[in-house]
């Protein structure tokens, strides 16, 4: 049973497509990746929403904040979380910009810890 050509032409435009849309969905889900960095907040500026975060090997993360960003606690960034606070800061990157999704201050937590 043979089918005609244009049959076999549209059913082969109809599987590029599909797989032309499934890639565009793949590397769209790849823009949605976290990383986590913890480590010391080296300075705080208010007035651009920007955070650094010194890692344990040194290496520092420049980090933009939102109003969307949670804070563990229910503080914000400036008050509850200060410079020599020690954090896990949860972020994406887009473009070379960090944007915190969440932000933990780590050094809290230890403490009561080991004061149990």
């Amino acid at each position: 049973m043979s089918f005609p050509l244009r049959y076999r032409v549209a059913f082969l435009v109809a599987v590029a497509a599909l797989l032309t849309v499934s890639v565009c969905q793949k590397i769209s889900a790849q823009d949605d990746v976290f990383h986590i960095v913890k480590g010391t907040v080296q300075h705080i500026d208010k007035d651009s929403k920007t955070m650094v975060v010194k890692a344990g090997d040194g290496t520092e993360h420049s980090i933009k904040w939102t109003d969307k960003t949670t804070v563990a606690g229910g503080k914000d960034i400036g008050e509850g979380i200060k410079e020599g606070s020690k954090v896990s800061v949860k972020y994406t990157e887009k473009a070379g910009e960090k944007t915190a999704v969440g932000v933990k201050d780590v050094g809290k937590g230890t403490a009561k810890a080991v004061d149990n």
